[in-house]
C-alpha cells in the first residue's frame, strides 16, 4: 500500500525538522504510542496500540532514520511486531520546503502487513492508515501552532 499527501505547517522549516526528530513530540502525535525511546541519533524504539477494524494490535516498533538530505529531506524505515495480531513494516520519504514563513511538509510512505491484519482486506488496511496518518498529521501540526504561539 502506498501513501501520500502534503500539509502545512505554520512554522519555519529548521523547527518542523528538529520536532520531527523530537521522541516527546512524535509521542504526542503518533495514534496509540505508549512509548517512543530515542536510542541514538538514527534509531528509535517504541510501544504502540492500533485497531485495524476489528483486530487491535498492540507492537513494539523500531524506527530508523536516515539525515542524509536534513534539513531538506530524510528518509524512515520501520517494522512493527505484534505477535498474533500480525506484523507491519514500511517506511516513508519526507521533504520539508519553506513558504512564506511556514513549512510545507511532503511524504511518500509504503507499508506492508502480515497476520491477522493483512486478512481484513486492504481498503479497509488502506482507510485505517490514511486516517492514521492523518490524525498524526493533524496532532503535529497543532503541536507545532502551539509552540510557535509560545
Amino acid at each position: 500500500m502506498e501513501l501520500q499527501d502534503e500539509v502545512v505547517i505554520n512554522a519555519p522549516k529548521a523547527a518542523v525538522y528538529a520536532a520531527l526528530n523530537d521522541p516527546a513530540i512524535l509521542q504526542q502525535c503518533i495514534p496509540g504510542c505508549d512509548e517512543l525511546v530515542k536510542l541514538s541519533d538514527t534509531e528509535y524504539e517504541g510501544k504502540i496500540v492500533l485497531k485495524f477494524g476489528p483486530v487491535k494490535a498492540k507492537m513494539g516498533c523500531k524506527l530508523e532514520l536516515d539525515g542524509s538530505g536534513a534539513p531538506d529531506a530524510f528518509s524512515l524505515s520501520g517494522q512493527g511486531n505484534g505477535g498474533a495480531a500480525g506484523h507491519a513494516k514500511g517506511g516513508a520519504d519526507v521533504t520539508l520546503t519553506e513558504q512564506d514563513g511556514a513549512t510545507v511538509l511532503r511524504y511518500e510512505a509504503k507499508a506492508d502487513v502480515g497476520g491477522k491484519l493483512a486478512q481484513l482486506g486492504g481498503r479497509l488496511i488502506q482507510s485505517t492508515s490514511r486516517k492514521l496518518a492523518g490524525d498524526f498529521f493533524k496532532a503535529f501540526a497543532e503541536v507545532m501552532d502551539g509552540e510557535s504561539a509560545s
